[in-house]
């Protein structure tokens, strides 16, 4: 079955664009592409993508909202933010608001369609500079009473990188493991720290 894709852009070139590079992309479909939130809130729940490619800046209701929304209908549906806008505060309200991910648009295609298969794999894709604004804002918040010392001194090196920005292939490479076993032990830090996020992960690794 392959991945399928919904795109919410107001640029029409940028949104043919996606589209096109989704469709000729093996074991990825695009089923349907908006150019407002409007179209997309009413469509979307009867398309049933598996992820959405959202834009911040639309016209009338923003990205931010529609996520809101959406994910209020349709929880079982990723949202990756895809957007030019990288200041702390649209990136915090995207993610509270329910997206999954957050890229920026000058990101490669290569990377977007890995970060789209991680998504669902569990994961929160961000492009690395963005990854590390989050991380910044939560060194900034103060500690936490959460620990993570239950966690073994491999599973701290993986979410050691998780918090610099890394993606799962860089991860592996960096420490000389396989992908899956990446995977494995993401899931192992998930179950022990009560979290569903790799942004949830990340906090209290930093609070602690």
């Amino acid at each position: 079955m392959p991945i399928t894709v919904a795109i919410v852009e107001d640029n029409d070139q940028l949104r043919a664009t996606l589209a096109r590079v989704i469709g000729r992309t093996d074991g990825f479909r695009c089923v349907s592409h908006y150019s407002n939130a409007e179209a997309a809130l009413e469509a979307l729940p009867k398309d049933k993508p598996d992820v959405v490619l959202m834009d911040i800046n639309l016209p009338g209701m923003n990205g931010v909202e529609c996520v809101r929304r959406l994910k209020a209908v349709a929880p079982e549906i990723q949202v990756v933010m895809l957007t030019v806008y990288e200041d702390t505060e649209n990136i915090f309200n995207a993610l509270a608001a329910g997206a999954s991910g957050y890229l920026l648009k000058r990101t490669k295609t290569a990377e977007l369609i890995s970060a789209i298969r991680e998504v669902l794999r569990g994961g929160s894709p961000m492009t690395t500079h963005i990854a590390r604004k989050v991380t910044e804002s939560f060194r900034k918040a103060g500690p936490s009473p959460q620990p993570t010392e239950n966690l073994s001194e491999r599973e701290q090196e993986v979410l050691d990188c998780l918090s610099q920005g890394f993606l799962y292939k860089e991860i592996a490479e960096k420490l000389g493991i396989s992908y899956e076993t990446v995977h494995t032990y993401i899931r192992r830090i998930y179950e022990k720290l009560q979290v569903r996020t790799r942004t949830e992960a990340v906090a209290k690794f930093l609070r602690k």
